[in-house]
């Protein structure tokens, strides 16, 4: 019997042909298997990374993770918080304006005086207790706390604040031969506390704001016994002076107010953040009304000598600014902190002098230098935040080491 054998394909073509096919799959199969998983780890990232890059983490919700679409989630965070947001930003605009609205109160007040003779004594005692509330707000008990253990800037500003204003009125009233109620009040405006105003002015030149809010509450709480101590020895060769009815009433509407204020920041912070917003607003009004005040009082007085007390009250402050930033150079105070201390010195509390000039000195005219100095002292750190913002104290700092 014949055997037939049947031939067996030559096998040389269908490995290679087999390769070929096989080695495709093998360099795609990678690729294909990582697209999705890479979309879902940088969903996965942005999802836990958005509480840490959004301004408004610290209001961050869980409800907005646990929504389906993360932008969604946003959308109703943004939503709950717009009303807050507009309401803090008009405080912030109108803060920054405050040299405007001040300086329109005081020219209303001269073309047309009834427009703030309706304000009295028990407004503007209430007036200054809650700006100083609000000041107080801004800070803890152990911010207060920290300026009480005053360290090498914070002692340099206090000192520089009670010494470089209260002889700067002192001499200036003495060189400009000022009336002794201009005197008065001229030196009673240089030994006020540092104005609450001076922090926003700090941060827009770009300076130390921690230090600021410090030496605005250690002079301010320094000033229930400075303020009345100073002004008493300077002043009370030009007109009578009560110490002890300045420091009861700088206790009453700076020093408690203050206290209040910091303990309700600590123990009550939910109840601050829901008024906190509102006192830009009353602060700056409060300012403008009680300045407007002191000018409508006196508008014919004021357009007879204006110019005189205009004068002595750019000279005290420019002063105050000047050896304020050079004298805190010289103690080897860094460029930042050395800004900080220029405008805490040169801008003082004029509406807490508006207050104890009306309260406590007979001639109504004691108050006009305190409200002039209002303006003026506006206008001066505004001046020195735009120059100030457009050098960073890093360049300072690097040409003063060349």
């Amino acid at each position: 019997m014949n055997t037939i054998k049947l031939r067996q394909p030559a096998p040389a073509p269908a490995p290679s042909s087999l390769l070929r096919h096989c080695k495709t799959p093998q360099i795609q199969t990678p690729i294909i298997s990582t697209i999705n998983p890479s979309k879902q780890i940088t969903k996965i990232q942005s999802h836990s990374l958005r509480p840490f890059l959004s301004p408004l983490c610290s209001s961050f919700s869980p409800s907005a993770t646990n929504s389906s679409d993360g932008d969604g989630g946003e959308a109703k965070e943004t939503k709950t918080l717009n009303g807050r947001e507009i309401i803090v930003r008009l405080g912030e605009v109108l803060s920054l304006g405050f040299p405007v609205w001040v300086g329109s109160a005081c020219l209303v007040a001269l073309w047309r005086p009834p427009s703030f003779l309706w304000v009295g004594r028990n407004f503007q005692i209430v007036g200054i207790t809650l700006t100083m509330l609000g000041m107080g707000m801004t800070l803890t008990l152990e911010d207060l706390r920290a300026a009480l253990l005053m360290p090498k800037q914070l002692a340099a500003g206090f000192v520089l604040q009670y010494t470089v204003m209260p002889l700067s009125g002192f001499f200036i009233s003495k060189l400009l031969r000022l009336p002794s109620y201009y005197a008065a009040g001229l030196i009673l405006v240089s030994c006020c506390p540092g104005g609450t105003a001076s922090n926003i002015v700090t941060y827009l030149a770009r300076g130390n704001v921690a230090l600021s809010v410090l030496m605005t509450a250690a002079s301010t709480f320094s000033a229930a016994l400075m303020t009345p101590f100073l002004t008493s020895k300077l002043a009370g060769q030009f007109v009578a002076v009560d110490p002890v009815g300045l420091f009861m009433s700088t206790v009453q509407v700076v020093l408690a107010p203050v206290l209040v204020g910091a303990a309700l920041n600590q123990y009550c912070n939910d109840f601050v953040e829901v008024v906190s917003p509102l006192m830009p607003f009353i602060a700056v009004a409060t300012v403008a009304i009680l300045c407007g005040s002191a000018i409508a009082q006196n508008a014919s007085a004021i357009l007879a000598s204006g110019f005189q007390v205009a004068v002595s009250v750019f000279a005290l402050h420019a002063s105050g600014f000047t050896f304020g930033y050079w004298f805190s150079r010289l103690l080897g105070i860094d460029v930042s902190s050395s800004r900080t201390i220029s405008i805490e010195v040169g801008m003082q509390n004029s509406v807490l002098g508006v207050v104890l000039a009306t309260k406590h000195f007979g001639n109504p005219l004691t108050a006009v230098p305190c409200a002039v100095s209002s303006i003026c002292h506006s206008i001066y750190g505004s001046v020195l935040a735009g120059i100030w913002r457009s050098m960073p104290p890093a360049q300072e700092d690097e040409k003063d080491s060349a």
